[in-house]
Order: structure tokens, then sequence, then C-alpha cells
């Protein structure tokens, strides 16, 4: 038996500033902190532990749904200790979960590490903004800030479309109107289709899945709504590629140019470990929409993307090597991490060098 409920185990999440709990058949209750992973008690768990602990914070319905489907998302509110988003699974027959710590304090965009390029893209009044990277760089804080922002400095109504729903939002000037998928609507789909209909300003999609959602999201930036989402790509020009091969290649060619008429710009960020104090720092590539990137968009040239944002910087524009230099001039982050991550090695060394030269003037 456990010797501590899942409430305990929470808490101790938050008392050590980790941002995941993992709870695995066989092994200890792990906290990630600081992007490491650490025990978090001395206990191991064992099966009946994972699946009591997991099945003590579910609704019947939702117990029912995992059962069913096999893996389940949801979130949860623990009083006096905070808001959770759960993944919960089956692994070798046991169910096992992760549950991520969502702050109560949406953070400002400029507190996150971002500049006045992704400031600005929330000032849009419509096209498409695509918020790219791993699970665990933070796509969904991002997208929680500019929702914040938009809602406290523009107003209109915004429709989030959640699964599950994370950070919980005031109105402000704006409404904000937050739909989990699997209580509040069908689908990702479904709920994109409806949006469309509901006079919304600002549509939000946590993520953009599959063709169909991709393709009713483009509909919507073109058709005057400011539509943002989210996709598991690492790079800007992957992001666009990603999206025109979700469609056939038959109306690849009319897809690009819908996609090079309506994209505001694209925003990649990884969360490195920061060397100089505990924490992570924030790495990004920041792509926006100029004519060069939309002839390249709608000539299918991805391989010519990094070349004009590199050049972009009149645009807003930077590339990752940019903030993995500037990151590293600065002493924030080691040199292993700036070159696990770069796509100019060379770029990197030079600004490792340079920063060793600064150093010992």
């Amino acid at each position: 038996m456990a010797q501590h409920d899942l409430i305990d185990y929470l808490a101790m999440v938050c008392n050590v500033g980790g941002s995941d709990l993992h709870l695995s058949a066989g092994a200890a209750p792990m906290v990630r902190v600081n992007g490491a992973l650490q025990p978090l008690t001395e206990e191991l768990l064992e099966g009946n532990d994972c699946r009591e602990l997991v099945f003590s914070a579910l609704k019947e319905t939702q117990r029912a749904k995992l059962e069913h489907d096999w893996e389940l998302d949801f979130a949860i509110q623990v009083e006096n200790v905070g808001r959770f988003r759960g993944a919960a699974y089956f692994v070798a027959g046991r169910v096992e979960a992760s549950f991520r710590y969502v702050p109560d304090q949406i953070p400002e965009l400029n507190e996150l590490g971002h500049g006045p390029t992704v400031q600005n893209m929330c000032n849009r009044e419509h096209g498409l903004i695509i918020i790219a990277g791993v699970s665990g760089s933070g796509k969904t804080t991002t997208l929680a800030s500019m929702i914040q922002t938009i809602s406290r400095e523009r107003g209109g109504t915004i429709i989030s479309i959640e699964d599950p729903v994370e950070y919980l939002f005031q109105h402000n000037r704006g409404i904000v109107q937050q739909r989990q998928v699997g209580s509040d609507t069908m689908s990702f789909v479904h709920a994109l289709r409806s949006a469309l209909r509901a006079d919304a300003d600002v549509i939000v999609v946590g993520e953009l899945r599959d063709l169909e959602s991709i393709r009713i999201a483009i509909t919507a930036a073109e058709t005057g709504h400011l539509v943002i989402g989210t996709l598991h790509t690492t790079e800007s020009s992957a992001t666009v590629s990603r999206i025109l091969d979700a469609f056939p290649e038959e109306i690849q060619d009319y897809v690009s140019s819908q996609l090079a008429h309506c994209l505001v710009g694209v925003v990649c960020q990884h969360l490195i470990s920061r060397q100089d104090e505990p924490g992570r720092v924030l790495a990004s590539e920041v792509m926006t929409n100029n004519d060069g990137i939309a002839s390249c968009i709608r000539g299918r040239r991805f391989a010519q993307i990094p070349g004009l944002i590199q050049i972009g910087g009149n645009d807003g524009m930077h590339t990752i090597d940019d903030s993995l230099a500037h990151l590293l001039k600065h002493g924030f982050i080691s040199v292993e991490d700036a070159l696990a991550r770069c796509r100019d090695k060379a770029a990197i060394h030079l600004a490792h060098h340079q920063a060793l030269k600064a150093k010992k003037q």
C-alpha cells in the first residue's frame, strides 16, 4: 500500500518546485524539477498502488472511459494545493499516470522570454499563429499568456478548445469561453466548426491534431478570425511542411496558397535547464510571414525558410541559433545544451568562443 495519498504526492511536487509527478509500477513516485526527474520518496509503488492513486482522482465516468479507451486526459483541482493536468494510461496491463502542475498565475509573455514580435501577434485581427515545440516545451503556457493578453488589451470573444482545460481565465475586457473536449464538445473538429458560427473573434486550438482540424483552422483564419494553435514540431520550416503534408498531394498547391495568405507567424520554443541558477529558460525561433516567406510557402521551398528568417530581423524574426547564441553569451545555458538544439554548430562554437573571450577581458 502506498505510504501517501495522491494529494500528499501532489503537495510534495509543489513544495519542491516540481512541474510533473510520475506514478509507475515498480518505481518510486518521480518528480520533474527544472527538467530533470528525481525520486519524490524512497518507496516503490506496486501496480495496485498506482491504480488506486489514479482512480482516486477520477469521476466514475472518467474511470469507465479510461478502462474503455485505455488512456485518458483530464484535469483536477486540489484545494490548497493547485490545479493539475493528468494523463492516465495502461502500461503492461497496469494503470499508470503523470500529473503536470498548472500555476494559478499566468505569466506575461515577456516573463516567459518572448519578445515584442510575439506580443504584437496578439494585436492581429485575423490570421493563423502556430506555437510549436515538443511536449513539455511550454506551448500551453504561451497560449495561455497570449489569451490573457488579448482578453485584457483587446477584448472580443475568445473561444478556447482544450483537452483538458488547464489554465483558468478571467473575462477582463473580452469573453473567454473554454470548451473541454469530451465534456463540452465531442472533438476539436466539432468545436472548431461551432466556433465559426459563434461570433468568435479569436479561436484557440489546444492542438491541431489532424487534417480536418488544420483545414478548418486555415478556413477560419481566412474568414476573419485570429486562430492560434499548437503543433509538435521543432522548427519553422518543419511546421509549415507538417501542415501541408497533412493534405493529399493533389490539393497541396491550393492549400499552400491559402497558408501563404493567412499565416501570421510561427513560434518554435524549447525549455532548457539553466546553468547559472536553478530553473529553465526559453530558447525560441520566431518566423513572421513576409513576401519572401509567403513565396517559399507557395512554392514549397521549405529549405530556404531558415535563411530568410536569419535575414528577417527587421520583420521581428530570429532563428533558434540566434536565441541559443544569446543565451550562451550571457551564461544562461551550457554549450552542450546549445549544440544539442542548434541548426548551425559552427555558429554556436563561435558564440561560445566569443563568450569565453569576453569573460577573460
